[in-house]
């Protein structure tokens, strides 16, 4: 199965609207101590909280979090 990786950069322009938790919860959450999104510990690379490995089912909803993203700060690629 492809797998993807997801990056939030830079994460530091996040403004913390929760649309990716909201639209795809089981990649996106929110950090308690700054309030900005991070990858859920579970597919998080290597502990980085703004870059994330994700099975393909979970690619779609990524992706929609990805264009919701009112500062585009969302990328999901192909690992190759």
């Amino acid at each position: 199965m492809a797998k993807y990786k997801v990056i939030i950069d830079p994460r530091d322009n996040c403004i913390s609207d929760m649309v990716c938790v909201s639209i795809c919860p089981d990649v996106f959450e929110m950090n308690p101590e700054d309030n900005k999104s991070q990858i859920v510990e579970k597919y998080r690379e290597n502990g980085n909280i703004a870059v994330g490995i994700i099975p393909e089912d979970l690619k779609s909803c990524a992706e929609d979090a990805a264009a919701a993203c009112p500062v585009q700060i969302i990328k999901v690629e192909p690992i190759e």
